[in-house]
């Protein structure tokens, strides 16, 4: 296992066991309806009957706004400097 693999382990460990990965995501539940991307998402699959994830992920991913991606990268960040060992 990689350094990088380990270090991602041991934070999404860290973010769920302390609850702040469930509070992340509410956080991220709310700005991507308050934004409209779930209505963008529901539109672009519209018609489809049978969707597959991965061919839609980064389509998908590209609508979610800089906003939010930088407003849960902070949060991210002030949690781990907050919790550091």
């Amino acid at each position: 296992m990689s350094k990088e693999t380990r270090m991602r382990a041991t934070i999404n460990q860290k973010l769920t066991e302390m609850g702040e990965r469930e509070r992340l995501k509410e956080l991220l539940r709310a700005k991507l309806t308050e934004c409209g991307w779930k209505d963008q998402m529901k539109a672009h699959c519209k018609g489809t009957k049978h969707i597959i994830v991965t061919d839609i992920f980064f389509s998908l991913t590209a609508l979610v706004p800089d906003s939010v991606k930088k407003e849960l990268l902070h949060r991210i960040r002030a949690f781990l400097a907050q919790h550091a060992t």
